[in-house]
C-alpha cells in the first residue's frame, strides 16, 4: 500500500502547506478562491476522467440516471448531508462541510483512485497512484488555504477508501473492479463532482452527500448481473 500512503501523506502536507499560507491571504482573494475551486470541480466532473470522457465507454447509458436517481432518494432518507453539516457544525465552521464534501469527492471519486489500488495489488505498480498524489498535493493546497485545519480529515478518509479497495483486490477478486464497472463508477461520480462545484459557485445549494449512496448502485448492479447472467 505504498502508492496509498504516499497519497495520504501528500494530502496532509498540501493541506498543511495551505492552512499556513491562508494566514496571508485577504478575504477577497479567499473568495475568488472559492470560485476557482468551484469552477475546477464543474469542469473536473463534467470533463477529464469522468462524464465527459467515459459516458462514450458505457454500456449501460441508462445506469448512471437510475444510480442517481435511487441513490439520491436513499440518501435522502438517511439524510446523509444534514447529520454531516451537524457534526461539521459542532466545529463551528459553517464552510467546511462544503469544502470538506467537495475535496473527499475530487481526491476519492475518480479512475485514478479507484483504478489505482486495483494496480498496486495486483500488479505491485504505484504509477497511478503517484500521479494521482501529485494531483492531489495541488488541490489539497488550495482547500487548506480556503477552508483550514478541518481538511486534514480528508487524508484519512481517502486512505480508507483507498486502502478498502487494496484489500478487495488483494484478498478477494481482481477482476471485480472490471473497466465496465470503473467506468460507470466514475460517470455517477462526475455528476457528484460537478454538483459539488455547482455549490461552491452558489449556483445551486444541491445535497451532494445525499447521494453519495448512488455509487453503489453500478455495484449491486453488475453483482447481480454476474449472479444471474442478465443483462
Amino acid at each position: 500500500m505504498i502508492g496509498t500512503i504516499v497519497n495520504t501523506l501528500v494530502l496532509l502536507v498540501g493541506t498543511s502547506i495551505g492552512c499556513l499560507v491562508k494566514k496571508g491571504i485577504n478575504k477577497r482573494y479567499e473568495d475568488v478562491l472559492f470560485i476557482a475551486i468551484g469552477a475546477a470541480a464543474l469542469g473536473l466532473g463534467i470533463g477529464w476522467e469522468n462524464v465527459t470522457n467515459t459516458m462514450p465507454k458505457s454500456h449501460y447509458p441508462v445506469l448512471f440516471i437510475v444510480s442517481l436517481a435511487l441513490g439520491g432518494v436513499c440518501g435522502t432518507a438517511l439524510d446523509i448531508s444534514g447529520r454531516f453539516d451537524r457534526l461539521v457544525a459542532k466545529a463551528g465552521k459553517s464552510n467546511l462541510g462544503k469544502g470538506l464534501a467537495t475535496e473527499i469527492l475530487l481526491c476519492c471519486i475518480g479512475a485514478l483512485s479507484i483504478v489505482g489500488p486495483v494496480i498496486a495489488a495486483v500488479k505491485g505498480d504505484h504509477t497511478m497512484l503517484f500521479t494521482n498524489a501529485t494531483l492531489d498535493f495541488v488541490t489539497s493546497m488550495v482547500f487548506g488555504a480556503s477552508f483550514g485545519w478541518g481538511m486534514l480529515v480528508v487524508a484519512p478518509v481517502l486512505f480508507c477508501w483507498q486502502g478498502s479497495i487494496y484489500l478487495v483486490a488483494k484478498f478477494l477478486s481482481a477482476s471485480f473492479f472490471t473497466d465496465p464497472l470503473v467506468t460507470e463508477i466514475s460517470i455517477v461520480g462526475g455528476f457528484l463532482i460537478a454538483c459539488s462545484g455547482l455549490v461552491l459557485l452558489k449556483i445551486r445549494d444541491v445535497k451532494t452527500l445525499n447521494f453519495l449512496p448512488s455509487l453503489l448502485i453500478p455495484i449491486i448492479f453488475f453483482i447481480i448481473k454476474d449472479v444471474t447472467g442478465l443483462f
